[in-house]
């Protein structure tokens, strides 16, 4: 079932990035590191046209590092023709909190190369853009060194444009995040939902949480053994989340267990990085 979550606010924000992408030199997506696919917005890519765009990976520190260097290589690899003159240069970044340093240097440095044919008489102007929740507001006040935007845990937490001034000059807008208006692909829609860009109140957890327990047993059923302190991988999905319910008291009246309790556990640790390292998309095979 196609996902459909497209606040006012968002209708307002995608016409104010129209008008803006076009003053803007370096185009800056922030993707969720462990959803790269998924967390990339078309409208980002049907707005930039040839802009420059640098693809933050951000939240690689929850992610896979294997299969976030996969994705680095992806977004690096020479693009076709074709591709290149519609999008024009792409770069990839993996972003982390936990090396502040390094992103308040690259970033700024691979603006100034991607941005070359901006106008001289002018600072640099770059434009940061992303789904809700992948860390746009973090990552801008890890580039600033300070606190100047609004950051949460659940999604639409910045809802108009914020515009800041970097030490080299160089001038960074924030946008609100915005969705595309119905996610057909419903296997990307209950990945945005593990990883939170969707809010709670749009999605049903049971339908969530047997996604993401199919998807565990098959590529880090380990982890799953280690978290629960199961012996064994259950059987199915469904008998995982019985498990996680049994073990951690979700239960109702006659000792039936509240799958509902159990699927929000499972998501919630998930989101989290309880369960350890994981990416819930690898880059199309290159061959």
């Amino acid at each position: 079932m196609p996902i459909q979550w497209y606040p006012g606010h968002m209708v307002k924000a995608r016409r104010e990035l129209a008008a803006l992408i076009p003053s803007q030199d370096v185009i800056i997506e922030v993707l969720d590191a462990r959803m790269p696919a998924a967390s990339e917005n078309p409208v980002v890519a049907e707005l930039r046209k040839q802009k420059p765009c640098i693809k933050v990976l951000s939240k690689s520190d929850l992610a896979d590092p294997a299969v976030t260097s996969a994705w680095l290589a992806h977004y690096h690899s020479p693009p076709s023709r074709d591709t290149a003159e519609r999008l024009g240069r792409v770069v990839a970044f993996a972003s982390s909190t936990d090396r502040p340093a390094e992103i308040r240097t690259h970033i700024p440095e691979l603006c100034s190369q991607l941005g070359l044919q901006h106008r001289p008489a002018r600072p640099l102007r770059a434009l940061i853009v992303g789904i809700p929740n992948v860390g746009k507001s973090t990552f801008i006040n890890t580039l600033m060194g300070r606190s100047v935007a609004t950051v949460g845990d659940k999604p639409a937490v910045t809802k108009a444009q914020q515009q800041v001034v970097l030490k080299s000059g160089m001038v960074l807008s924030d946008t609100p995040g915005i969705l595309w208006h119905k996610i057909e692909d419903e296997e990307a829609g209950l990945r945005l939902a593990m990883g939170g860009s969707i809010p709670d109140t749009a999605i049903e957890y049971l339908d969530v949480a047997t996604f993401a327990a199919r998807f565990l047993l098959a590529r880090y059923p380990q982890s799953l053994l280690s978290r629960y302190k199961l012996a064994e991988p259950p059987p199915s999905p469904e008998a995982l989340l019985a498990e996680i319910g049994r073990r951690r008291g979700c239960l109702r009246a006659g000792g039936k267990i509240d799958l509902h309790k159990a699927s929000e556990i499972l998501v919630h640790e998930l989101r989290s990085g309880l369960l350890g390292r994981m990416s819930f998309e690898a880059p199309p095979d290159p061959g």
